[in-house]
């Protein structure tokens, strides 16, 4: 019985030592390696398959169950992951690859629904800042269509959605640790300017199985883009979206990604293609109809911004 008092000794004064503030409660976790790498990012796998064939010298490792392949793309360092879908997938992987890579920079490559009426599928934008759209206070209903939020951090100049009421979110980070509130996060302008700067990339308007899109895609660097956690198809919602955010497109990570770079202070730009209208379009959603060729154009861009990169 000894052993057992010991083992129960030593779990009891670990748990006080830890209410007291003694232990630390976690330890850093070790890089896997040292060399200063572009995370490049995707949320599923058709997003970054034409990138993973790209990659020069793969080699794979695994942490938490997310495959990392280290290599180069056009001559830059690079370790290529998902994040998985959703806003909380995205904002824990891309913690996860900066606390386990030297990561320099972080790109994110994908598709996003269109919300810019001016926009078309296939084309593809790279948002100069992303917004946390679905970040809102769902007010109580005072009488049939009439909504009253609670008072407090509202978003002045941006108008509701019903029940729904933008507001930013708290964040910090090393730079500026005491909590602020904001609503966009700016990508990083030098990368931005070096995507102002890509011409000639070429944009497909047809999948490998002959699926052609009526119009040649184009790439579009500037404006807002926004993301949350809900598939969007629904033309109402669509219009309140543009106009309220002036959003080109939406998604369902970039700001996550966004919001995570800041806070580590780590430079972030995004890549998104649009896939479908976010409901805006005739008929049935055409993400599955074109998500290939939607796919494949944002990696084109970014390989194109990795080339023009010095």
């Amino acid at each position: 019985m000894k052993p057992i008092r010991q083992t129960l000794l030593r779990a009891l004064f670990t748990i006080l030592f830890l209410l007291l503030g003694v232990l630390p409660v976690a330890q850093a976790l070790p890089q896997i390696d040292q060399t200063p790498r572009i995370a490049v990012m995707s949320a599923f796998e058709p997003e970054l398959a034409l990138l993973l064939r790209k990659v020069k010298h793969p080699r794979k490792f695994s942490v938490n169950g997310v495959e990392f392949t280290t290599g180069s793309l056009q001559g830059h360092p690079v370790v290529l992951f998902l994040s998985g879908i959703s806003m909380t997938n995205a904002a824990m992987n891309t913690q996860l690859v900066l606390d386990r890579f030297k990561i320099s920079h972080i790109v994110f490559s994908g598709i996003a629904g269109g919300a810019n009426p001016d926009l078309h599928i296939g084309d593809v934008t790279v948002a100069a800042h992303w917004g946390q759209y679905l970040e809102v206070l769902m007010a109580r209903e005072t009488a049939p269509g009439v909504f009253a939020p609670v008072p407090g951090k509202l978003l002045s100049g941006m108008s509701n959605f019903g029940m729904m009421y933008p507001r930013p979110v708290r964040v910090r980070s090393a730079m500026h640790p005491q909590i602020s509130e904001k609503f966009w996060f700016d990508v990083d302008p030098k990368m931005l300017a070096v995507a102002q700067k890509i011409r000639n990339v070429k944009l497909a308007a047809c999948d490998i199985s002959k699926k052609c899109l009526s119009r040649t895609p184009e790439l579009v660097v500037g404006g807002n883009g926004v993301s949350g956690s809900a598939f969007v198809d629904n033309a109402a919602y669509r219009e309140y979206v543009f106009k309220t955010f002036h959003a080109n497109v939406i998604d369902m990570e970039s700001a996550a990604c966004a919001m995570v770079a800041y806070s580590n202070g780590v430079p972030f730009i995004a890549f998104r293609s649009l896939s479908d209208l976010a409901g805006g379009g005739e008929g049935a959603n055409e993400m599955r109809t074109f998500m290939r060729i939607a796919a494949d154009n944002s990696a084109r861009v970014l390989l194109a911004f990795l080339a023009a990169w010095k």
